[in-house]
């Protein structure tokens, strides 16, 4: 369903001319403070290059442009549960995935019957200010016992090195920003992720 173990994470569709020519199969497109215009027609082009490449995109946060867009997937955070349709949501066909920090996150997530449960941040993470510290494998292994069947996605702070680590405790795919958009050779960088969980 999720089509791929590795999950990056990208804010411009100019990383996915860089990504899904190596094989990037599944990608989240995380865009903040656009006007709505130009948000609309990034992911408008974002999800044109990802059909045209048969990966699946996933829309950060903006339900509304993606059911208007006819795209497949949308992530909410817990604050954006506030605000969301779900009903909406479903009605237009979008397969849901929701962040988790904690047990009452995990519960509300689960009662929103989505079709990935993300945990984080499982190391700590320089992406953002958060104020969870680190969850920790024990919490991995914790989630996906809770989830069963549904794939888990861990993120925060996770290189090469740790997505063995992570997989050994139970989550089905990795999630993945700023060890491919902050190193020197993300071509490179993304050639290793694709290596490593697949």
């Amino acid at each position: 369903m999720m089509r791929d173990r590795f999950y990056p994470i990208f804010d411009d569709p100019a990383w996915l001319e860089r990504a899904l020519p190596l094989g990037v199969r599944l990608v989240q497109m995380r865009l903040k403070d656009l006007p709505e215009a130009e948000l609309r027609s990034s992911l408008a082009r974002s999800r044109d290059l990802c059909r045209a490449a048969g990966a699946v995109m996933v829309v950060n946060d903006h339900w509304r442009a993606a059911l208007d867009l006819g795209c497949d997937w949308v992530h909410l955070g817990q604050e954006d549960l506030d605000t969301a349709d779900l009903r909406a949501i479903r009605r237009g066909g979008l397969k849901l995935g929701i962040s988790t920090h904690d047990e009452a996150e995990l519960e509300r997530a689960l009662s929103c019957d989505p079709d990935y449960v993300a945990l984080g941040p499982v190391w700590p993470t320089i992406l953002k200010k958060m104020k969870w510290h680190q969850q920790g494998l024990d919490r991995v292994r914790q989630w996906k016992s809770r989830v069963g069947d549904m794939p888990l996605v861990a993120i925060g702070g996770l290189n090469i090195a740790r997505a063995a680590e992570a997989f050994a405790a139970g989550a089905d795919v990795v999630s993945v920003v700023t060890d491919i958009t902050l190193n020197p050779d993300p071509e490179g960088r993304i050639r290793d992720w694709i290596e490593v969980t697949r």
